[in-house]
């Protein structure tokens, strides 16, 4: 049995203020039966249209504060237990000591402060057709996420059958446990996972086979607005930093005491020496030795590949198996993450998106646990060579049987080109589709999936899951300072996909850089 988890932002992981619901917006969907080759768009974006209408506001005031750029995380996941896939969007604040009138896009109003909750109300008719409808329940659902929010992991921590959320700040994080119902309690402080500092992706995760959802926290860098590190472009300009100008905060692994509290067992685990700025995170079985296992994407540093040694501690093994670096023995700056069997050879292969200029990693499994680097040969590096990648998964778009990737993406240094086309936001870039054509390569048909894939946004976060019930895998995506997206698949067959086997943090609700 596959079991995993990632951890989208943003982290694998979303200026306007949200409307009310009131409005009872519908968009009718086909049946499915089309693949690639038709004239049939493969994604079309339903999320103005199906009421999704939260603009991502990340409190820019021009002193180019380092976390405007990074958030946000988005999540599917059944929140009120009727069998569909309710959406959670990271919201972000005002930074420092700045006022809301000093932001550069302010929201209309200031409730679209705080993450939203939209249920799901889809409607299935005889004829096949679906309606796809969501609802603003941010209020009656309880969650009150003021933090300016990075990522979001779902999973249900205490065992009664419903999905709790779990949402990472700059600031102290917050865990809202589900009553069942549809409405959520803050369980923040009591649960001893108020996690200060800045974090950015996490993942509930079954380490010591107990039964109960354990949670690691990706942490990034020690950050203050108050000191904050002037940086600049290479035209002079004001630009955002680098992690490397910041110290790295060590992640934490916290342990469910199973009585609705956690321990934090960093240092016991053996994880707390040895850490980066993390971005995502993925858990999964990598040696194959039936216990789950961590891997960290780190942000300029080396990744790292914790070993679960069964004993409640974990070895850092990314050096030796081959997974922390690139073929050329750097480190590079690593976003998001996702784990999948690409080729079919029953272990668990590795996706890793990165800076504009590295190209995203393809590190393939020996069955062992040992990785190769196989980027060049599969396309995937001449492919994303001129993008910046975020959240990413394996999915098998078409239903062919072959997982397929997505790498949302959004530069995290001022495009020059951009920058002289005076683009108030010169970090815009086109998200990518690659097809597994087999043979260990893939293909870009990002120009042939529909014109939601021709937008150029700052992405973020995503998440995947089955939000028609039509038995394929649609895509939700955060972009920064931007409204969400739904992609709504239109190519695959009606083949079942199971949502529960893809249960991430990012990010089926996974949320940051996946």
């Amino acid at each position: 049995m596959r079991v995993r988890s990632r951890a989208l932002l943003l982290p694998l992981m979303l200026l306007a203020a949200c409307r009310s619901n009131s409005d009872d917006r519908r968009e009718p969907t086909r049946p499915i039966g089309h693949g690639p080759g038709s004239d049939l768009e493969w994604f079309t974006d339903r999320a103005e249209q199906t009421g999704l209408d939260l603009v991502h506001f990340n409190g820019m005031s021009g002193e180019y504060y380092y976390p405007e750029i990074l958030a946000p995380g988005v999540a599917l996941f059944d929140a009120d237990g009727d069998g569909d896939l309710d959406i959670f969007l990271v919201q972000g604040q005002m930074l420092g000591k700045k006022a809301l009138a000093q932001a550069l896009s302010p929201p209309r109003d200031e409730s679209a402060l705080k993450g939203h909750l939209f249920r799901n109300d889809l409607e299935i008719h005889p004829d096949g057709t679906r309606t796809i409808r969501f609802t603003d329940v941010t209020v009656a659902s309880g969650i009150d996420a003021r933090g300016y929010g990075m990522g979001v992991a779902t999973g249900d921590f205490n065992n009664d059958g419903c999905v709790d959320l779990y949402v990472t700040n700059l600031g102290r994080n917050q865990l809202y446990r589900s009553n069942c119902n549809g409405t959520f309690t803050d369980v923040s402080k009591q649960s001893g996972t108020d996690d200060d500092g800045w974090s950015v992706s996490a993942a509930f995760v079954d380490y010591d086979r107990d039964g109960w959802l354990d949670l690691f926290v990706g942490h990034y860098v020690n950050y203050s607005t108050d000191a904050n590190i002037k940086c600049f472009s290479l035209t002079g300009g004001s630009d955002y930093c680098s992690p490397n100008v910041y110290r790295a905060q060590p992640s934490r692994l916290y342990h469910n005491n199973r009585d609705g509290t956690f321990t934090d067992v960093t240092r016991a685990a053996g994880m707390a020496a040895e850490f980066g700025p993390t971005l995502g995170v993925v858990t999964a079985d990598f040696n194959g030795d039936g216990w789950i296992d961590i891997y960290v994407a780190n942000d300029g540093q080396a990744n790292q590949l914790w070993v679960n040694q069964r004993n409640g501690t974990f070895k850092n093994m990314g050096l030796l198996s081959g997974s922390a670096l690139n073929a050329d023995g750097k480190t590079e700056a690593s976003m998001g993450v996702d784990a999948g069997d690409f080729d079919d050879d029953g272990d668990e292969d590795l996706v890793v998106t990165n800076l504009t200029d590295e190209g995203s990693a393809l590190y393939v499994n020996n069955g062992l646990g040992m990785f190769e680097d196989k980027r060049i040969g599969s396309g995937l590096r001449s492919f994303s060579l001129a993008y910046t990648g975020f959240g990413t998964a394996w999915f098998d778009f078409d239903n062919d049987g072959r997982l397929d990737i997505l790498s949302v993406n959004g530069a995290v240094r001022v495009v020059a080109a951009l920058e002289q086309a005076h683009d108030p936001f010169p970090l815009h870039q086109r998200n990518l589709l690659f097809r597994n054509i087999g043979d260990g390569r893939f293909e870009d048909v990002t120009t042939r999936a529909g014109a939601v894939f021709k937008l150029s946004e700052v992405g973020r976060g995503a998440a995947f899951g089955d939000v028609d019930n039509d038995g394929d895998v649609d895509v939700l995506v955060g972009s920064n300072k931007g409204p969400p997206r739904l992609l709504i698949n239109n190519v695959g067959t009606r083949h079942h996909w199971d949502s529960s086997s893809r249960a991430p943090a990012v990010g089926g609700g996974s949320n940051l850089f996946p």
